[in-house]
């Protein structure tokens, strides 16, 4: 074998080792991602935190609740100006005096 068939050779195989070690570094790149993907999920997991859809129907339960509750204050401050203004007006004669 001549010095350009050793050359040949010798890149031929740094060539196979570089791709061999490309596809093992993609291998431990995907399997380093899908950890830290499962630690993330088990991360929040533990927390216990709710989804954003979750979250948005409970703000709006609480904002009908407070307008709810707004309209009833309305209702019982203007019956209670009522009951005032009732209990404060003269009697009226009765029919016993006469």
């Amino acid at each position: 074998m001549g010095v350009a068939g050793m050359k040949g050779s010798l890149f031929g195989d740094l060539a196979g080792m570089a791709s061999g070690a490309v596809s093992v570094m993609a291998g431990a790149r995907a399997e380093a991602e899908a950890m830290a993907r499962a630690q993330a999920e088990a991360l929040i997991a533990r927390l216990d935190l709710v989804k954003r859809e979750e979250l948005d129907a409970a703000m709006e339960v609480a904002r009908r609740a407070r307008e709810q509750a707004e309209a009833l204050e309305a209702r019982v401050a203007a019956l209670e100006a009522r009951l005032a203004a009732v209990s404060q007006a003269p009697s009226a004669p009765t029919s016993t005096n006469v």
